[in-house]
This record gives structure tokens, sequence and C-alpha cells, in this order.
């Protein structure tokens, strides 16, 4: 099992972003020239997620993933279902550049009961298709105090219970093992808290609620992947179907091992390792 890369001296600044001191905490975040998607789930009805970033790359929701009060207007609420997920068909202008940011707001039910739960991802089963993958560290239960037995996907990367603190696994460009980093500090459970991970091939970092939480230091590129990018769950993309006018995933095992349970608002993706986000004070 991989044991989380080595601590960086906290005094390194690899970052972009506006100048000031942090966003304005009580305005949504803004599609700027370094934004790759931005994803606000204001929709109201229907599956369609509408990007208000350069590339409008509209996403679309499973059934059981709905419409409900956000940090900022509406949001996409999830639920332990297998059907609860959101996807961003494969876009080359997904694929991981040079420098990276996934960042959203956030509002947990729960923690998952197994190795993670996903926010956002580009992350299969399948063969040469693990790029990078933002999340919750799971409980890492197992029955009787688990419904079901962990189907194990993510125990090369989770070592031990992390429960709450904000993960980010990366398979690296060059050949080698997945890499994995955890927070410092773990979220909390029913409230809204603005998350941030960021890469600028030198430096990981962890934002919560605007203050820089941790930073590790790796060196290299993450690997690009032809995958559905899925949020909210972990599902697997050659399964899903539209039959009957829903999107649903059609997998074998309808079990819904690692879906998030909670709200996700405003998902922005970015093209530069940001530094300046929502400053909140709990």
């Amino acid at each position: 099992m991989l044991a989380v890369v080595a601590l960086a001296a906290s005094g390194c600044a690899h970052g972009g972003g506006a100048s000031g001191s942090h966003e304005n905490r009580t305005q949504a975040p803004e599609a700027d020239s370094v934004t790759v998607g931005l994803w606000r789930f204001n929709e109201t009805t229907g599956p369609r997620n509408g990007d208000s970033g350069p590339y409008r790359l509209d996403a679309t929701s499973g059934i059981d993933a709905r419409s409900d009060f956000g940090r900022f207007a509406g949001a996409r609420r999830f639920q332990r279902s297998i059907q609860s997920f959101v996807v961003v068909p494969n876009n080359p202008e997904l694929q991981p550049p040079a420098a990276f940011t996934c960042e959203t707001w956030i509002k947990p039910d729960e923690f998952g009961q197994y190795e993670l739960t996903p926010i956002a991802g580009c992350w299969t089963e399948e063969p040469g298709h693990q790029s990078w993958l933002f999340g919750l560290g799971g409980q890492l239960l197992r029955p009787p105090l688990a419904q079901l037995p962990s189907p194990g996907f993510f125990n090369t990367l989770v070592s031990g219970p992390v429960p709450g603190r904000l993960v980010f696994a990366l398979m690296p460009e060059e050949a080698g093992a997945p890499r994995l980093f955890v927070s410092a500090r773990a979220i909390r459970v029913d409230r809204w808290t603005h998350v941030a991970v960021t890469y600028d091939g030198q430096i990981v970092k962890f934002y919560i609620d605007g203050l820089l939480d941790s930073q590790y230091a790796f060196l290299g590129r993450i690997r690009s992947s032809l995958s559905t990018m899925v949020i909210g769950n972990y599902i697997d993309p050659r399964y899903l179907s539209g039959f009957g006018g829903n999107l649903r995933a059609e997998q074998s095992d309808q079990n819904p091992y690692y879906a998030l349970v909670g709200s996700l608002d405003e998902l922005r993706l970015s093209n530069t390792a940001r530094s300046l986000f929502p400053k909140v004070v709990q």
C-alpha cells in the first residue's frame, strides 16, 4: 500500500490566480481565462448541468442526482445510489495540463463506509484510464459495521481510515504506481465548506475554506486519460445507457459503494494552480 508523499516545506509557494488575498466569499466563482469547466448546478429540472466555462462542457445527471438548494442558488444533491452521479463526456480540454485546480463547495451528510468517496475525477477500472481523482477519505469499515464488503477498488491507494479528509490521487505520466495525497484536516458534515486541490507539476496543495491546509512535493505530470469525468460517485462509464430517456449506470453490480451522500455546488476546473479561494470564517 502506498504511503502519503512527504510533506513539503510550508514556505514553498506555487500558484496562480488574480491578485489580492482571497476571492469574494459572498459571490459564486466566475469563469476566467484559466477556467476549463464551471458547473454551477443551478438547473431546477432535467438531467442537464450546463457548463459556464469557455468550452461549454455540459454534463448529465443520473436520475438520483437531484436539484436542491445550494451555497449559491442551486446545487446537485447526491444520495446512496448507483444512479446518483453527474458525468462530463471526454473532451481534449479535460486532459490534465502542466498545472491543475479542482475546487467546489461541498456539504456532506456523512462520510463513506469504504476507502474514499469521489468528488470528481477521471479514473476508472479500465486499464490505462486512471488520471486523477479528488474526493473525501472514508471510514474503511468492514461487515458487520459496513453494509457490504468493499469491492476494494482503492485498497492500493488508501492504507487506513481518513474519514472526512480531502484525498487526491494521480497517475504519473511516467510509468509507475499511482500517488495519493491526504489533507491534514477533515471537513465537517452538514455544513458548506469550500475545498480545493492544486498541482503545478511540483507541489500538491489542499485548501479548506480558503486557507492552505497542507502541501506535498511531487515532481511530474498527470497522465492523460480518455475516461469520462464522473462527479459524486464511482461508476464504470462504459455501461452508461440513455435507454428510456434517462441516463443510467447499467453495470452488473448496482451496490453504491462509493456514492457521495450530500451536495455539491460550483465545481470548477482550471488549467493553473490557483492560490486565491473564498475565505470563510466558520
